[in-house]
């Protein structure tokens, strides 16, 4: 099974590939989807919509895997991922891809065991679930990653 992973964003996207070969994940494919800065939104939501669309078509995924929003205090920000979410789940969607959603708890307790880890105990933990030299970067696709490999394990 091939899972593709999100962690949506307007400004940086990550976007995680992984198989599952025995029971054992392998990493195909990470990295992000950057958008510049102050370009108008839908312009960086057709370029999130455009890349996603590529990134699917190369790799050929069963299954996508997407971080659930969490809203913190900026709630503008927020509006915009969400947005980008929305983006990533039609692209999925038209793509005739199953999606399957994670809150980031969710997320952090199959990895770590504990649904409040920092951000260094999530990516050790995807560096030796997939057996890497080093941590995926940047940190959004280490997210991706993350979520593909929460997938796997449910």
């Amino acid at each position: 099974m091939r899972i593709l992973g999100i962690d949506p964003g307007t400004g940086i996207c990550g976007f995680g590939v992984i198989d599952i070969l025995r029971n054992k994940p392998q990493l195909v494919d990470a990295g992000v989807i950057a958008t510049p800065p102050h370009t108008p939104l839908p312009e960086r939501l057709e370029d999130i919509y455009d890349s996603l669309h590529e990134i699917i078509k190369l790799n050929k995924p069963d299954v996508v895997s997407i971080e659930k929003l969490f809203f913190a205090q900026n709630v503008t920000t927020g509006i915009s991922v969400a947005e980008a979410r929305g983006v990533c789940i039609l692209v999925a969607k038209q793509c005739k891809l199953p999606i399957f959603e994670y809150t980031p708890n969710e997320i952090k307790k199959t990895m770590t065991g504990y649904g409040h880890a920092d951000k260094k105990q999530m990516q050790e933990m995807v560096r030796m679930t997939l057996n890497l030299d080093q941590v995926p970067k940047p940190d959004d696709a280490a997210d991706a990653l993350a979520a593909a490999l929460c997938h796997s394990m449910h």
